[in-house]
């Protein structure tokens, strides 16, 4: 064989399919989920105190003794413990999975491991990338074309923004429940031939920015969110539709909030991020350093009555498989408790969760040494978790955005958790 031959050959061999060569294709995972619900617990929720107890510790003993702040109690699924304060969920653990062994190398900073929760990766100084809502309001769109894709009940922030997607796939967020978003209220006096008018207007300037696909872009935004200022939609605030029985289920502001978010995926919203604890309850939010630990059981109690009876809520409505609700926080905290008996952050072992979304749930997936410290068996990373949010939902966590020329895969390398889809 000549060298011609023999390179020609090798790069055929190379290209050849490789069902040609025995090997099994990689399988895709293709979930049934159609909607999620995204709560968010700012702040590096302590996963020693909540879905990863250990053996108690002592934060005022002389040493501090490392460890959980509570005691712990078993769950619907055998084996699987949770904190004394998640009894409500606790009994619906055969719905969820707290995926216990996550981890990422990120700086332990509120806002840079934020973003990379909310984006699977680093900043960077030359790129802007979108967040997960906002891709998957790219991928899939709203279920509904009369609603949003891509909600958010909370404050707004670049790390749950579109990137280079553009304005067309940002978020409409709000703050208040019943109000709903800022600006969509109409006043009583602006009728829909004034709003029919106000649009006549501002038709040629319209016209005049298309060229500009930046301005194009929010401009496309502007419209929408005029669109959707209407009482069709804006008939989901009203939470007074529902039965107070169910209301008071809900719990606080939180709960409310949990409560428009079954609403509003009713409606045909795909995706909604609902941020936990906008008030700081408990002082200092989910951020328990020093005295932040003392009252930290009032969060946890005011999550358990909220994540609970949103589980079954949206399982008697039917939509518990078709809703995938994932729980996030920054990073988690250490076993150790700091001088004012709080704890720090944790990084390279923390727990985030999976409710629902038609996945085949184990109570938890991953284990941590005895101080939930350490990664013992199936590390997550961060991307991992993502490709397995989009995977539950139907989009392949391979597919590649374009920014600009430049093809950028939805997930940083990462894998679906296998485990949990059949």
């Amino acid at each position: 064989m000549n060298r011609r031959h023999f390179l020609q050959s090798t790069a055929l061999a190379a290209t050849a399919s490789p069902l040609l060569h025995g090997a099994t294709p990689i399988a895709k995972p293709k979930g049934k989920a159609e909607h999620c619900i995204f709560i968010w617990l700012g702040g590096g929720m302590a996963q020693i105190d909540t879905f990863d107890p250990k053996a108690v510790g002592d934060p005022k003993g002389s040493p501090k003794k490392a460890g959980s702040a509570y005691a712990s109690i078993e769950t619907s699924v055998p084996g699987v413990r949770l904190s004394q304060h998640l009894p409500k969920t606790a009994r619906l653990m055969e719905h969820v999975t707290a995926v216990r062994s996550v981890n990422h190398n990120i700086i332990n900073e509120h806002a840079i491991a934020t973003n990379f929760v909310h984006t699977a990766r680093p900043i960077s100084g030359s790129t802007s990338y979108p967040s997960i809502g906002s891709i998957v309001a790219h991928q899939r769109g709203a279920v509904n074309p009369k609603v949003p894709a891509y909600m958010l009940i909370g404050y707004p922030s670049p790390s749950r923004g579109p990137g280079f997607l553009g304005a067309k796939y940002g978020n409409i967020y709000l703050t208040d429940t019943t109000s709903g978003p800022a600006g969509f209220t109409r006043p009583e006096d602006v009728t829909s031939q004034r709003i029919s008018t106000r649009e006549k207007l501002l038709r040629p300037l319209q016209e005049r920015v298309a060229e500009s696909a930046a301005m194009a872009d929010y401009e496309a935004a502007q419209r929408e969110a005029l669109r959707l200022a209407g009482p069709e939609f804006m008939r989901n605030f009203n939470l007074k539709e529902e039965s107070a029985s169910l209301r008071n289920d809900y719990g606080s502001e939180f709960g409310q909030r949990c409560l428009l978010a079954r609403r509003l995926i009713q409606d045909g919203v795909r995706f909604i991020e609902v941020s936990h604890n906008l008030g700081f309850v408990n002082g200092t939010g989910w951020d328990t350093h020093n005295d932040g630990q003392e009252k930290q059981h009032l969060l946890i109690k005011d999550l358990d009555d909220a994540l609970a009876t949103l589980i079954t809520d949206l399982k008697t409505h039917g939509l518990l498989d078709k809703t995938l609700i994932a729980l996030g926080t920054e990073f988690g905290r250490p076993p150790e408790f700091d001088s004012g008996g709080g704890r720090g952050h944790q990084c390279s072992t923390f727990s985030l969760l999976l409710a629902g979304g038609g996945l085949n749930h184990c109570g938890a997936y991953g284990v941590t040494d005895d101080l939930s410290k350490k990664i013992l068996e199936n590390p997550v990373s961060v991307p991992d978790f993502h490709a397995t949010i989009h995977s539950a939902l139907n989009i392949d966590p391979s597919h590649e955005l374009m920014d600009g020329t430049r093809p950028v895969p939805l997930t940083d390398n990462g894998k679906p958790i296998a485990a949990l889809f059949g």
